[in-house]
């Protein structure tokens, strides 16, 4: 038998931590070369995790929901194996540790803390649990599996529970793939635990919010300009770039107008210093099923309207399949919120730290407005710029907005840098 160990890919050094989602293969099961055993989500992104060699999947030693560091060993690959042939603790999960590391104290039966509490409320005891976390510890996801799949156990007879020590800085919690169903008759709930990437944008929003001082300027934008260039050479365009014209390229170009004339909104702090960049890095706020993300359009002020859309669609495609990497949502200097592809009409976006300045787009809808003293309709959009008050004054954020209206207004001027 010719054994090769599958471990966790190597985590950028801001990742303390993974959780391990759904097995793709089960032990006994034959893999090829290069084929994806599994997904590992961290706070940022997902990473996928290919078979090193052919062979039979020998043995799972963390399973799906677990948490795990780089370089930890979690499954085994038998490359002389036969598919379907019994293999060594193929039946369930195996504890084998890598030969590399030194033996770890066995901690089965110590539970998490978040683990610990859903014991005591399912009237569980430890023991009634497979640990799959750390040195066998049981996680919370552990617990929701067992309450998922019916396991039950007197808490009387059981020893108390051990409480692992609370870390001195909150982890997110581990995506479950089962969740826990509360029968409350016709009251019924469900409890889902965070993914990762819901946490860690929990986190940093919650950290924007007690650590800048947000305030947020709006202002009016009359569409029908962008909309009638847009309308003259979308078709052209399309034909000869291979995409369509969007909205967003206008966003985008005129973002990088405003913060060339104003650096400090694309500027950003540094302890006690501020540290404005020289080149344009636009955040393009994306959802995708496991959360939001910020993709980054790099030296956008370098690219055409052509390449800015192309790099949307990429990145929308991205978030779609899962496969947006650390490389692309590292960095930004200024961001666009586009929450007007679901319909917002008004909304003051949350600055993505540490960047002092977010830009909310919204839908673009038919109202009346005064012009030369008539009142006409206009297809208007309104734009909400949220700014760090610490080191952006009033003058200037209102004066980069009002620098993006006009750009909009007059999307010649985007043309000629003007």
């Amino acid at each position: 038998m010719a054994i090769v160990d599958v471990k966790v890919p190597q985590l950028s050094e801001s990742v303390a931590e993974a959780t391990l989602l759904t097995w793709k293969k089960k032990p006994g099961d034959a893999v090829a070369i290069d084929e994806i055993l599994i997904e590992i989500e961290t706070d940022k992104v997902v990473l996928e995790v290919p078979a090193p060699s052919a062979g039979v999947l020998a043995a799972l030693v963390v399973a799906d929901g677990g948490t795990v560091v780089s370089d930890q060993l979690i499954a085994q690959i038998d490359t002389e194996g036969k598919a379907g042939a019994a293999a060594p603790a193929a039946a369930s999960v195996a504890a084998v540790a890598s030969p590399a590391a030194p033996a770890a104290a066995d901690k089965s039966g110590v539970a998490m803390p978040a683990a610990a509490k859903l014991l005591a409320d399912n009237g569980l005891s430890v023991g009634a649990v497979t640990g799959t976390g750390k040195d066998g510890r049981v996680t919370k996801g552990d617990v929701l599996g067992a309450v998922a799949a019916g396991v039950a156990a007197p808490v009387a007879p059981a020893p108390a529970v051990k409480v692992a020590p609370v870390p001195a800085v909150a982890k997110p919690l581990p995506a479950v793939s089962t969740p826990a169903m509360v029968n409350l008759g016709d009251r019924p709930e469900q409890r889902v635990p965070m993914s990762r990437l819901r946490a860690r944008v929990a986190e940093r929003l919650v950290q924007s919010q007690s650590t800048n001082a947000i305030l947020t300027t709006f202002n009016e934008v009359n569409m029908a300009p962008v909309m009638e260039m847009r309308k003259k050479f979308q078709d052209k365009f399309e034909k000869e770039h291979g995409v369509k014209l969007g909205f967003m390229s206008f966003f985008v170009k005129a973002a990088v107008a405003a913060l060339k004339k104003y650096p400090v909104l694309n500027a950003s702090v540094d302890g006690n210093d501020i540290v404005y960049h020289g080149y344009f890095d636009i955040g393009i706020a994306v959802g995708s099923p496991r959360g939001l993300v910020v993709p980054i359009i790099r030296n956008a002020d370098q690219m055409s309207f052509a390449d800015i859309e192309k790099k949307i669609a990429e990145f929308g495609q991205k978030a779609k399949e899962g496969k947006i990497s650390l490389d692309d949502l590292t960095g930004g200097t200024f961001s666009i919120s586009n929450g007007g592809t679901f319909g917002s009409m008004l909304s003051t976006p949350i600055i993505n730290p540490p960047q002092s300045a977010i830009l909310g787009v919204h839908a673009t809808k038919d109202r009346a407005v005064v012009e030369n003293g008539q009142v006409v309709v206009r297809p208007i959009n309104y734009l909400a710029m949220s700014y760090d008050h610490r080191i952006i004054d009033g003058r200037e954020a209102v004066l980069g907005l009002v620098t993006m209206k006009e750009a909009l207004e007059d999307p010649a001027r985007l043309l000629f840098d003007i």
